[in-house]
């Protein structure tokens, strides 16, 4: 059995994981995170002197439409992610060719989780509403370390795959 291919149904299906432990924490544990997201739209806990405050927004309607989002996301990063483990696993034994083709889940997923740590977190959150101005509800590193670890195995699962001796 290829072990390069075992590799990269494992590797997305940690992610899968891990996508699906912080949707579940989410909805399990709304109030936690949505003052998260609270507080980095409403900015304040950036630097007082900050210029950029007249990006805030104050509307816990848009508060829990951007969290919901979120929510939602992830859990369609975990899905995808899973079903993509699903298919890479059950291609594991197929010439490359149809291996190569079950990836498309799999990297749709990786790509959204990608996306989701690194537009909503460090971009829009992080750049836009200057979550990173505060040091109680700063997720940049975390968000980071996050996207990163999805760039890797997404890049690791796009690698063409050849194929395998017996």
């Amino acid at each position: 059995m290829p072990i390069l291919r075992l590799s990269k149904a494992a590797l997305t299906a940690a992610i899968a994981l891990y996508a699906s432990l912080v949707a579940f924490g989410n909805v399990t544990d709304y109030g936690t995170n949505f003052a998260f997201v609270q507080h980095v739209f409403m900015m304040d806990t950036v630097f007082p002197t900050a210029t950029t405050k007249y990006r805030a927004i104050d509307l816990p309607l848009i508060h829990n439409a951007g969290y919901i989002g979120i929510i939602v996301a992830e859990t369609l990063t975990a899905i995808l992610c899973w079903w993509g483990a699903f298919r890479l696993w059950r291609h594991r034994q197929a010439p490359a060719r149809d291996f190569n083709r079950a990836k498309t889940v799999a990297i749709a997923g990786l790509t959204l989780g990608f996306l989701v740590w690194q537009v909503a977190f460090m971009s829009i959150g992080g750049e836009w509403f200057g979550m990173w101005m505060s040091s109680q509800w700063n997720g940049i590193e975390s968000a980071f370390r996050v996207f990163i670890t999805i760039l890797a195995v997404l890049i690791f699962v796009t690698l063409p795959d050849a194929e395998f001796q017996e």
